[in-house]
């Protein structure tokens, strides 16, 4: 993605957010007539921000740039959350400290032996553009068998729209869907000259209307924790809690786990899965493939 895609990126970014608020949202007396835009108009935004509205318009256009002081106002304006706040500076080039990063990514050895040792727990490695750099077996036998996709397909986001297994899984699938966009669209503001997530992209928004929608919301979000409802073939309905962990090696590499508190059915039920798991074949149950790095 070039610096002009970027900017870009960005007017569309700052024109999606005004277009979720209202004048009354913001304290502005409503005006008379029937409004042409939806959500605020640029004048107003710039008003709330005290700049002129000539240098928003050409902000939005990507004409001009704004310093730091002058985007926090505007955050503050279109009420952006912490994680929409760090987009917007990122494709603002306002942070520009952050080291390039590598082409390529190898999973950490000790993630590895870590997700080795996680028996009971279903436990996975995501890299950047949330591709699966690594698994443990419960987490194979939790979503689908990792080691059957081929390595520059193996993605989270991918396979969330493109493999039915995972369609089927999420009782929920539109949120998981949408978060996964979020994150995703984060992603392209911290390398906005990834060709492989901009091919990802490409392809998906080709493929599936509801990405390109959602790809197009401009909505941002970071891996963090929560909880989701499974409905799985063997193990029944899991509610399980999922957790990410950061490497300090690595911070673009982060272990994802998925728990469930004792005495509950999905505890009992990732239990089942675990004896399931032990007795497939090696395909599904060996761990430390060389090819599960990409």
């Amino acid at each position: 993605m070039s610096s002009e895609s970027h900017r870009s990126e960005l007017g569309d970014f700052l024109k999606a957010r005004r277009s979720d608020l209202n004048p009354a949202m913001v304290g502005l007396a409503a005006p008379g007539g029937r409004r042409r835009v939806k959500g605020l108009r640029r004048e107003e935004v710039a008003l709330l921000a005290s700049i002129s509205t000539d240098y928003y318009t050409r902000l939005e256009q990507g004409r001009r740039q704004a310093s730091r002081e002058v985007l926090d106002v505007i955050a503050g304006v279109l009420r952006l959350d912490g994680v929409e706040r760090e987009y917007l500076f990122e494709l603002a080039g306002k942070d520009a400290t952050r080291p390039r990063r590598p082409a390529s990514q190898r999973v950490e050895p000790q993630l590895r032996r870590l997700i080795d040792d996680l028996t009971t727990t279903p436990a996975m490695v995501l890299g950047r553009r949330m591709d699966i750099l690594a698994w443990n077996p419960l987490a194979a036998a939790l979503f689908v068998d990792f080691s059957a996709i081929p390595a520059n397909h193996r993605n989270f986001v991918r396979l969330v729209f493109t493999e039915p297994t995972m369609r089927a899984l999420y009782r929920d699938w539109e949120e998981v869907a949408q978060t996964g966009v979020a994150q995703l669209r984060r992603e392209a503001a911290r390398d906005p000259k990834d060709p492989r997530l901009a091919s990802l992209v490409g392809e998906l928004s080709v493929q599936d209307s509801d990405f390109r929608r959602w790809w197009g919301a401009h909505r941002v979000a970071v891996r963090g924790m929560g909880t989701k409802v499974l409905r799985h073939p063997v193990a029944g309905e899991l509610t399980l809690d999922w957790s990410t962990l950061t490497c300090v090696a690595d911070p673009d590499q982060q272990l994802v786990t998925y728990t469930a508190a004792s005495d509950t059915p999905s505890h009992d039920g990732l239990s089942i899965l675990a004896s399931w798991s032990a007795s497939q074949p090696p395909s599904l149950s060996r761990t430390g493939a060389p090819d599960r790095s990409a």
